[in-house]
């Protein structure tokens, strides 16, 4: 969440980078926290000053017994004072809770950089790499061509466990091992540290890295039990200090999370409804940092140039995108899109989300920065990114590789995770 401190001391400044989301409701609820607290500050200095008063009664009828005289005119009001205390207390907790869920769901400021746009058609190319291929003749849809080679079931799937869903079958499993391999490899060459978090999460930590309100509807809750299936890495790995005190000298913190990922989301349209693009589960490397604030902007970059270079070893021709202010979401303030191009469809999609998220989820999770036992006030920053999620890897690289006798070329950068394996071919355990 956003810093109280500001909304405080500077809300024009608030208002004007909310204003830029065009989205009045956040606005409203800016407006409304600030109502709030200043309710809350009163009903705190109605509880603060029946607490003197209670101090200075003590004192009076201290001395007036000391004095040997009689206290009788002070102590039906100091009698009074502890139910009047109780009501007060509870009062100004009842203030600060509303207080905090409305400022929960005040959105990140955005940096300067983002620019205007309504949606993602407004989101603003900043770099490209490789060269597309604009002939899409004879290219079919990675979902057929798995199909055809034995390395994916998807009606077996959909009959098993529901539209979404998938099989993986011989090459193709090895195939999104070694996707994960290679990008893991590649991170712990550049310092992270690879982490295999829990694969649920309790909403209260969930309700610290991310906004539920706009999130739960993609979530799996796990009934009668306060969990989830964690839809990224991100979540966990943000989780994992949290409530805790970071020492700001071992600061940044460059972790690798390996995970399933589980979304209720598939989408219903696009040229290719069956297939492995967007699906309820999916494997994914991710990264995630924990930094000194001063730091986040050019880490971002390195992030960013992470990503990249796992579609550059692949040799996957990409555009990077600066996304709007309509299509950011709540949590970044900033935030990079990797779109790959997929050949058959002749279009750049999504396949890497790289924000930095400032100071908004360690915030929420109570993560501050000190040194060597001394607390400090500041709170760190927090950046997150796909190194690779395998399903969209391999649907691009299926359309990207693919031969006209129907095997799919597999990319130099992983063959020595195949064992020098140089294409996928059919399965011949397929029945």
């Amino acid at each position: 969440m956003i810093d109280l401190e500001l909304v405080r001391k500077d809300p024009a400044r608030v208002e004007a980078n909310l204003t830029r989301r065009k989205n009045p409701v956040y606005l409203d609820l800016f407006r409304e926290v600030r109502q709030r607290d200043e309710a809350w500050r009163a009903a705190l200095r109605t509880s603060d000053e029946l607490r003197r008063r209670r101090n200075d009664l003590s004192h009076q009828i201290a001395e007036a017994r000391r004095r040997g005289e009689s206290a009788d005119a002070v102590e039906g009001e100091a009698k009074r004072i502890p139910e009047a205390l109780r009501a007060a207390e509870a009062q100004e907790a009842e203030l600060l809770h509303a207080r905090d869920v409305v400022l929960r769901r005040v959105p990140n400021l955005m940096d300067e950089s983002v620019p205007f746009g309504t949606d993602d058609a407004d989101n603003v190319v900043v770099a490209t790499w490789g060269d597309p291929r604009t002939d899409n003749a004879g290219l079919r849809a990675h979902a057929e061509v798995l199909e055809a080679l034995g390395l994916a079931e998807f009606d077996r799937a959909r009959r098993a466990s529901g539209a979404g869903f998938y099989y993986l079958r011989g090459g193709a499993v090895l195939l999104d091992l070694a996707l994960q391999r290679f990008a893991l490899d590649l991170l712990v060459e550049r310092g992270f540290t690879p982490i295999s978090p829990p694969y649920m999460l309790r909403r209260a930590p969930y309700e610290g890295v991310t906004d539920l309100a706009d999130f739960e509807n993609v979530m799996y809750k796990i009934d009668a039990e306060d969990l989830y299936l964690i839809a990224t890495s991100e979540h966990p790995l943000g989780a994992l200090y949290l409530g805790e005190i970071l020492d700001e000298e071992r600061l940044p913190l460059r972790l690798a999370g390996v995970s399933p990922c589980f979304r209720k989301e598939i989408g219903g349209h696009g040229v290719d409804q069956k297939g492995v693009f967007r699906v309820h589960q999916f494997q994914k490397v991710e990264q995630f940092v924990f930094c000194d604030p001063d730091q986040s902007a050019a880490l971002h970059e390195e992030l960013r140039a992470n990503a990249e270079e796992v579609f550059r070893r692949l040799k996957v021709p990409y555009r990077v995108v600066n996304v709007c202010t309509g299509d950011l979401g709540t949590v970044a303030a900033k935030k990079y899109d990797i779109e790959a191009w997929f050949p058959r469809q002749q279009a750049y999609r999504e396949v890497v989300s790289c924000s930095n998220c400032t100071d908004y989820q360690a915030r929420r999770l109570g993560i501050r920065l000190g040194k060597a036992g001394k607390p400090g006030k500041r709170v760190p920053h927090t950046l997150n990114s796909t190194a690779v999620a395998t399903s969209r890897a391999l649907a691009v690289l299926v359309e990207q590789y693919q031969q006209p006798d129907g095997t799919v070329t597999v990319p130099d950068a992983l063959r020595p995770y195949l064992g020098g394996r140089t294409q996928l071919t059919a399965d011949p355990s397929r029945v």
